[in-house]
C-alpha cells in the first residue's frame, strides 16, 4: 500500500477496557462518592406506592394551579397594559403629522 500523508495514524496500542467491579466490596476509588449512607443499588425490584389524593390535597392542588394561572394572567395583562400608552402616543403623533402635512 502506498504511503498517504493525509491518512490519520492508527493507534499503536489498543485501549484496555476495564469492566465495572461486581463484587460488592467498598472502598474502591473508581466507585461513586455518593454511595455512602443510603441505598443506591439499582439491581432488583423496586416498588412505588401511589396513594389516592384526598379532599385536602385536591384543594391544595387546585389552589396552586389557580395561583399559577393568576400569575400568568397578571403578566399577560401587564404586558398588554404597557402597550396601550405606546399605541395612543403613536396615534396622536400620526394625527399631528397628518394635520401638519395639509
Amino acid at each position: 500500500m502506498a504511503y498517504n500523508p493525509n491518512q490519520p495514524e492508527r493507534p499503536r496500542v489498543e485501549p484496555e477496557i476495564i469492566p465495572p467491579d461486581r463484587s460488592g466490596r467498598g472502598g474502591d476509588w473508581r466507585q461513586s462518592p455518593w454511595r455512602g449512607g443510603f441505598y443506591t443499588d439499582t439491581r432488583g425490584t423496586h416498588r412505588i406506592y401511589v396513594g389516592r389524593i384526598g379532599p385536602f390535597g385536591f384543594t391544595l392542588l387546585m389552589l396552586a394551579i389557580a395561583a399559577l394561572i393568576a400569575v400568568i394572567m397578571i403578566a399577560i395583562i401587564g404586558a398588554v397594559l404597557i402597550w396601550i400608552p405606546v399605541v395612543v402616543v403613536l396615534v396622536v403623533v400620526a394625527a399631528l403629522f397628518r394635520v401638519l402635512r395639509r
